[in-house]
């Protein structure tokens, strides 16, 4: 979150409201009407149950406050405007109260399938659907507590906690698996792959086994970690996390289930 990003960040007026050019909010449209097709029968009911709650435009990119007014009165929960990177500190403050941050731009067209960083599409339509649940909102809120008091080196522990749940977590449900994760749920490739591949290796939640292992931000997943029931967040959430990283250092990470990322050419 220390780099720099290509992109730039709309600032929002005195009423709070960001004005987007008519490209943009076809950007929105288009990646909306798409994933919405694509997540059918993938998406977890709790997901597509917030996402009902949502009632987010598809000719437009919606104002952060039209979000917020529907996470407060679900879960107390509200959409923080941030620049395209911030800090470590800067974000588990904000989940510490209960505040998501939302890069506000957009993705290029040159970018439109992939992107690295979280753009707007990612934040509210892959995370924002989720916050409208209590067990995912706790989890959420006490991950940042737990990051914002963590060392540097103990964050990279948790780094792992939340790409694995919050951001590729899979569900199993009496009806198959289902997604709830918002970086599988906000990229088409990665939801057929995750449900449709023989590819990735699924495995049963355990906190000191995700805790151990590695992942990388530019490819597919070759390994999701899967809970029984939203509710489990809940439990998770009452761990002592910390005590667990500690275990997890103990015993060393895991071999990664990936090649190393090759060297850009200086």
């Amino acid at each position: 979150m220390t780099k720099t990003s290509k992109y730039q960040s709309r600032q929002s007026d005195d009423q709070g409201m960001i004005h987007w050019s008519a490209e943009e909010n076809q950007i929105w449209h288009e990646l909306i009407t798409r994933q919405l097709s694509v997540i059918e029968g993938k998406a977890c009911a709790e997901y597509m149950a917030g996402l009902e709650k949502l009632q987010l435009p598809q000719d437009r990119i919606p104002q952060l406050e039209e979000v917020s007014q529907v996470l407060r009165e679900c879960t107390g929960w509200e959409c923080a405007e941030v620049p395209a990177l911030i800090s470590f500190d800067k974000f588990f403050e904000l989940l510490a109260n209960k505040r998501f941050p939302v890069a506000t731009f957009i993705r290029s067209r040159e970018e439109f399938d992939y992107l690295q960083e979280p753009d707007i599409f990612h934040e509210i339509f892959g995370h924002c659907a989720m916050l409208t649940n209590p067990a995912f909102a706790e989890f959420t809120h006490t991950y940042g507590k737990l990051g914002l008091a963590a060392s540097k080196q103990d964050r990279v522990y948790l780094a792992r906690l939340y790409w694995f749940t919050i951001e590729f977590g899979l569900l199993n449900t009496a009806d198959g698996l289902r997604i709830y994760g918002g970086g599988i749920l906000s990229s088409p490739g990665e939801t057929q792959y995750a449900l449709g591949s023989d590819i990735p290796e699924r495995k049963v939640f355990d906190a000191v086994d995700v805790l151990r292992t590695p992942y990388r931000i530019d490819i597919m997943q070759p390994i999701y970690f899967m809970i029984n029931s939203i509710d489990d967040l809940f439990d998770i959430s009452q761990l002592d996390m910390m005590q667990l990283v500690n275990q997890a250092r103990a015993l060393g990470l895991h071999a990664p289930k990936f090649p190393p990322k090759e060297k850009q050419a200086s």
